[in-house]
């Protein structure tokens, strides 16, 4: 080409949550049977959608409404659906005008960081949900900006670190929290989230907070909605119905803003996220339509406190499998659907393997970790994989440079999944030992 077509943030964008699903069908097509552990999509580990929920999609399908363009900011009885469950609360009010719907998060977080300038920065944690650590870092054409997680403290954000990220770069205009957290599990409680508001407060900042798994809290934890605690700092919210209806495939989810009236520089950058929603005329109809309805259903918060009930087990399980394993750290997970996994300081190197029966899987797990270019922990999950048909994410992928690996929670069956974690537990032995 004549001119550089390449955006300046093109190599930032990678999702090894799928990329990795290229090998695991490979390893299938030679024999491997694959447990994927590396996607969060409850419909797809085999959840059921009980037939009161599918009762009422299946009668809106009817409805021509259904089928139509929505207008650009949502269906407006929903959002006003929305903004009275905020504002019953007490502590912030909004209205429908402060609500966007979204062709799922993922267009959302395009949007959110790609109309904010490339000189201004959002801090992310680290490790963080790949979607927002890669959009923000393509945004500006550089590694994103990061805040430490802890796993020496179940995962909390340190809020000595996030201030020393935002004292020194005056570049950063922005905090993005995730919580319940993708990739740790993690949940935070409100202490934790009043000194992130504290320190946006001081510097002047935004905070974006992901809360799309906020209602799946469990193991005793508590934590609070950002909207009951925010007081006057510009912030949104992003939820959806993907994770907790669930319906991962409606790819709809919306954005809560609060306090834009406070600041008309944040005011006008929320406009311009509208302003390029105006440009696609609207997002999906029919699950908004249905989300009232399923949400306010009285056998809703009964069949979601069924799948609460066993993320909860199946988290105590997955911990009780791997917490005395020498060379890792762990966690017990107490929201959302994931756990994430480290690898002490020195445990990893290029020598290690696990033994593999089937020559062709081993030949390509083989091909796939040769060089020296290859993240330890990407190299044991692919031996992971070839050896045991267990799909997991190496953890480096989720912008961090602790070696490990995500793992979901989400497999339905008891003994299946006991049998998959048991397995883990005896293989990062195994790996371990062998060098």
């Amino acid at each position: 080409m004549r001119t550089d077509i390449v955006h300046i943030g093109a190599g930032e964008l990678t999702y090894e949550i799928r990329n990795i699903v290229n090998v695991g069908h490979k390893l299938q097509e030679l024999g491997i049977k694959t447990h994927w552990e590396n996607i969060g999509d409850p419909v797809a580990k085999g959840e059921e959608i009980p037939l009161w929920m599918k009762e009422i999609v299946a009668e809106l399908a009817m409805n021509n409404m259904s089928y139509g363009y929505c207008p650009t900011r949502g269906m407006l009885p929903t959002r006003e659906f929305i903004a009275q469950q905020v504002n019953e609360r007490g502590h912030v009010q909004i209205t429908p005008e402060d609500i966007l719907f979204f062709n799922g998060l993922g267009d959302a977080i395009s949007k959110i960081f790609g109309f904010l300038r490339r000189t201004a920065r959002v801090v992310v944690p680290t490790p963080s949900y790949t979607t927002h650590s890669s959009a923000e870092a393509a945004h500006a054409g550089d590694r994103p900006v990061t805040y430490i997680l802890d796993p020496d403290n179940n995962w909390y954000p340190d809020l000595d670190d996030m201030e020393r990220r935002v004292k020194y770069n005056p570049a950063v205009a922005g905090i993005l929290i995730i919580n319940p957290d993708n990739p740790t599990g993690a949940v935070y409680p409100e202490s934790i989230l009043r000194g992130i508001i504290d320190i946006a407060r001081r510097y002047e900042l935004f905070i974006i907070c992901d809360e799309v798994y906020h209602h799946i809290v469990y193991n005793g934890k508590k934590t609070a909605a950002i909207s009951d605690i925010i007081g006057d700092v510009p912030a949104i919210a992003m939820r959806g119905v993907s994770k907790e209806m669930p319906w991962p495939g409606s790819r709809c989810g919306w954005i809560e803003v609060y306090n834009a009236d406070k600041d008309p520089m944040f005011k006008k950058y929320v406009d311009s996220i509208l302003n390029a929603k105006m440009v696609e005329v609207c997002s999906t109809t029919l699950p908004q339509m249905a989300y009232p309805l399923v949400v306010s259903h009285p056998e809703y918060q009964n069949y979601l406190n069924e799948r609460i009930a066993r993320y909860e087990r199946f988290a105590n399980i997955a911990y009780d499998c791997l917490k005395n394993v020498e060379g890792i750290q762990v966690n017990r997970t107490n929201g959302a659907f994931y756990m994430s996994v480290v690898f002490r300081d020195g445990v990893l190197n290029l020598e290690q393997t696990l033994p593999i029966s089937n020559d062709d899987v081993r030949h390509h797990v083989e091909g796939l970790v040769s060089g020296d270019n290859i993240s330890l922990d990407k190299r044991f999950v692919y031996y992971l994989l070839g050896a045991t048909g267990i799909c997991v994410v190496p953890l480096t992928s989720f912008a961090t440079d602790l070696p490990g690996f995500r793992t979901t929670i989400l497999e339905r069956d008891e003994k299946t999944f006991t049998e998959i974690f048991n397995s883990l537990a005896e293989n990062i032995k195994l790996y371990i030992e062998s060098a």
